[in-house]
């Protein structure tokens, strides 16, 4: 097996009396355990300046332009010569294209699914299961934001919801764009697809949408392009035509109130884990990402997928690099070639909007340990675990395929999630090593901390520790079963910290492609 096609290898244990990692054999750095300083002599190996927490150590002498490996992959080049036992990042680490090929469907996993676990979730009649029961009101435009929020903020202080114990909320979905836009292309297609995703959620028992009336985006365009009916729990309503602003608000909160009594029929009942759908995402990430959190989520991703589940990687730039590792897993050619082809519509988006898809990774990425994208991206691919990449589909897209699936969408967190919950993620973990205090509705967003340090400092944000993978000997497989376990519980109605604390009102971002008008 050459040295390309090595399977990334974690590696697990305590590891407090040690300095630094080794993530495999064939890896020509290691990762800081704690700060390193000049002239220490840990492990065999002389440090030979200052190395922070969590960054790279050159293992061996390494040439000018040499391949410098890390999880057994390539992440860039030695943009000079490097002594052993130096700090190896952005001064003398470098990107360059991986050249590895992209082989399709090499490296596919048998799966057996069992399906055992349950969860207690909302039944909706088209079979789909809700871990939450909204009432969800959606401004076509940005013009229709602010009675969106009025509308919210009036049923909610009036005190109505104190008799629907089986309601989690009125939650507004209010957006920057939805006129000075074409009417057609992507721009357009995944603002009405983002749209028919939040209306027909399994986490949302009803909806209201509220436009100004003279925008692009027309309500009755949308809800004819998605084949949507207006009823008792479809209801919408423009302000031009109802008479301004305050008028708007009180008809607003009229058609909500009379939609509480149905929707708070709804009652959880045992449902089979098979019917969760679970979005993959990580943001503010460190070196530890794809040493712990990653993985950790990975393993619980692959116990998911074996009762039938669906777990939802997305964040294409992210995976840039690494793409190679999901095609070899591609359950036929059409997928592999599909995931492919998303590649190659970024590098034509980036290229067109004068980017590139190296930009990444970000300050507080770098200021953490990542030093190139390839790095980035190979520990953002563990959180799809390890079972056969089953579809790949389009920005919002609904999901109707289980297993581990891929969804097209930036790497900027909010747009990401968004997209992810409107193909129908009714689950959403997010692994942090920077620290993100990010929460998202109507689909909850189970925390997961890289590091320990980071995890004691945030610990009203992180629901779960995966640092203790590095600190308290905990291994991949115990915390990644804590996840899943933990998973189901917030399925079945437990609360996120992000849930206590209200964060998700914000944080619906649709993805905004081509120019404003």
């Amino acid at each position: 097996m050459s040295e390309d096609a090595k399977p990334i290898v974690f590696h697990s244990g305590n590891e407090t009396g040690r300095a630094f990692v080794c993530l495999n054999k064939s890896d020509s750095v290691a990762v800081a355990l704690r700060a390193l300083e000049a002239g220490e002599v840990v492990d065999g190996l002389t440090i030979t300046e200052a190395i922070p927490k969590g960054h790279k150590i050159a293992l061996t002498n390494l040439l000018f332009a040499q391949k410098v490996y890390k999880y057994a992959q390539v992440i860039g080049i030695a943009s000079k010569s490097i002594v052993s036992g130096s700090h190896v990042h952005t001064h003398n680490l470098k990107y360059q294209r991986n050249d590895v090929e992209n082989q399709i469907s090499t490296a596919v996993n048998p799966l057996i699914v069992q399906s055992t676990d349950t969860f207690m979730g909302f039944h909706r009649t088209d079979g789909r299961v809700g871990t939450r029961n909204y009432i969800a009101v959606i401004s076509s435009v940005n013009c229709s934001a602010t009675v969106v929020h009025h509308i919210v903020q009036s049923v909610n202080e009036s005190g109505v919801l104190d008799e629907c114990a089986n309601i989690d909320g009125i939650a507004a979905f209010t957006h920057g764009t939805g006129c000075g836009m074409a009417d057609h292309g992507d721009g357009h297609d995944n603002l009405q697809r983002v749209f028919a995703g939040l209306a027909q959620h399994p986490n949302t028992g009803g909806v209201l949408f509220v436009g100004l009336g003279c925008e692009v985006s027309q309500i009755g365009s949308t809800l004819n392009a998605q084949a949507m009916t207006q009823g008792p729990l479809l209801r919408t309503m423009n302000i031009q035509t109802t008479g301004g602003h305050k008028k708007s608000v009180n008809h607003g909160c009229s058609l909500i109130t009379e939609m509480l009594g149905i929707v708070n029929r709804a009652t959880r009942a045992t449902a089979p884990a098979s019917k969760l759908v679970l979005a993959l995402q990580c943001g503010g990430s460190d070196a530890w990402s794809g040493v712990t959190a990653n993985p950790a989520l990975g393993y619980a991703s692959d116990l998911l997928v074996a009762q039938g589940g669906t777990a939802v990687l997305a964040e294409t730039p992210e995976i840039y690099g690494a793409e190679h590792l999901l095609t070899r897993r591609a359950v036929n050619e059409d997928v592999g070639r599909a995931l492919l082809g998303r590649i190659e519509w970024w590098q034509d988006y980036v290229f067109r909007n004068f980017g590139s898809l190296d930009n990444n990774p970000s300050p507080g990425n770098k200021l953490g340990g990542l030093t190139t994208i390839l790095e980035k991206s190979l520990g953002a691919v563990a959180k799809g675990g390890t079972t056969p990449l089953t579809a790949v589909y389009r920005y919002a897209e609904r999901i109707n395929s289980s297993g581990l699936v891929f969804m097209d969408s930036p790497g900027y967190d909010p747009v990401s999630v968004t997209g992810e919950i409107a193909g129908g993620s009714n689950l959403v973990a997010f692994t942090t090593g920077r620290g993100s205090t990010f929460g998202s509705k109507p689909a909850p967003c189970l925390k997961i901390a890289t590091n320990t340090d980071m995890y004691l400092a945030l610990e009203d944000d992180m629901d779960i520790n995966a640092g203790s993978i590095v600190t308290d000997g905990d291994s991949v497989s115990e915390v990644g079963t804590r996840i899943y376990s933990r998973l189901l519980a917030v399925a079945s109605g437990d609360m996120t910290l992000s849930e206590q604390h209200g964060l998700g009102d914000n944080e619906f971002v649709p993805w905004q492609i081509g120019a404003t008008f």
